[in-house]
């Protein structure tokens, strides 16, 4: 088959994870990427190999011809426009999450969304997570019982340096609990089957970038939170999150309890931010109420899949399904709708957070 040729529009950190993960896809290739920066420019064109061009605006990438799909991967404030200019070529489409900062800019994008014939896929990347998806596999099948509650912990580095400071302001993620969360909140929704009702978050800026000021303004975003959601069917969920504690053992451990057993999986953090600086395996561990029993598997991922980014491999498979949703003309498995709600569970922590109230939905 003919490659399905790239387009990476927005070459940082998170988009040269997508170009590294692309070029160990059989079918796929880079052929262009945009950028306004010219360093984050130059090194992702270089990155995807000989014959991939280069453009400062995306508009002109869009004109070039040489795309059949479309990654974003530009700063989260920017997605509402460079969708708004996108959608009428009616590409596929892998957005970035989160899908827009603000409610009211998701809706649009659904709107205009609305007839197109190319898909849009919001990368909702913790989905494919393989312990995770062994733990989704566990309820689903049955191995839990009815599940009732839900607990993800995510103890963490600190949010890493961005061209532009953009990841230091709420204005411009959307906040810590849209920016980094919204994974966790599209996950709650997919394992509860179920909608939320209620969203209570207590949470602060305690730690980092405290001696840090951009333009005379001190960066607000949240570095700790807990939040509390209660879904339509009963169940409720919890996050822990912390991002000061790049030292913990797993970087995310997430639980579903029933009343039959409780599945975890547990995540460690990248590589370069273990203590040895070596990846290590992924766990997932069944525990039914007869304790006696417990069944614990290592998760093996492959080496090379590891190697090109930060999510445990996951971006790979994410990207697997993506291209197979091309080839086929099958429908995403993170839909418009799936980020926009994510969005939303993540800017009612942030208001409860910020009021000390808990917010209806």
């Amino acid at each position: 088959m003919t490659d399905i040729r790239y387009g990476i529009i927005g070459s940082g950190m998170m988009g040269q994870e997508h170009i590294r993960t692309i070029g160990l896809l059989d079918g796929a290739q880079v052929t262009a990427v945009s950028d306004p920066d010219e360093g984050m420019r130059s090194s992702a064109a270089f990155m995807a190999g000989q014959g991939c061009a280069g453009f400062i605006d995306h508009a002109d990438l869009l004109q070039s011809g040489l795309c059949d799909a479309l990654v974003i991967a530009t700063p989260n404030h920017l997605h509402h426009q460079i969708l708004l200019d996108v959608l009428p070529a009616d590409l596929p489409i892998l957005v970035e999450k989160p899908l827009c900062t603000t409610l009211s800019d998701c809706e649009d994008i659904l709107a205009r969304a609305a007839g197109r014939t190319s898909q849009v896929w919001v990368a909702m990347e913790y989905r494919y997570i393989p312990p995770v998806e062994r733990l989704i596999e566990a309820v689903r099948s049955g191995q839990t019982g009815t599940p009732r509650m839900i607990a993800i912990r995510e103890h963490r580095f600190p949010f890493l340096k961005k061209v532009g400071d953009w990841n230091r302001f709420e204005h411009k993620t959307g906040g810590t609990l849209v920016e980094k969360c919204c994974h966790f909140f599209d996950l709650m929704r997919l394992i509860a089957q179920a909608e939320p009702v209620r969203v209570y978050a207590s949470g602060g800026v305690d730690v980092n970038f405290l001696d840090e000021e951009y333009d005379g303004k001190r960066p607000d975003i949240l570095d700790n939170a807990f939040v509390v959601i209660d879904f339509d069917n009963g169940m409720r969920a919890m996050l822990d999150l912390c991002m000061f504690a790049e030292g913990s053992s797993w970087q995310e451990a997430i639980a579903v309890t029933g009343d039959v057993a409780k599945a975890e999986a547990f995540v460690p953090g990248p590589s370069r931010f273990s203590p040895d600086g070596k990846e290590r395996h992924s766990e997932f561990v069944l525990s039914p109420r007869d304790t006696k029993r417990e069944i614990r598997e290592i998760v093996d991922v492959d080496a090379a899949i590891l190697a090109v980014g930060d999510h445990h491999g996951s971006t790979f498979f994410q990207h697997q399904k993506f291209l197979a949703m091309i080839r086929t003309g099958g429908v995403p498995e993170v839909s418009l709708e799936d980020g926009m709600k994510a969005v939303r569970i993540g800017l009612a922590a942030e208001q409860s957070a910020k009021t000390g109230a808990a917010i209806s939905l």
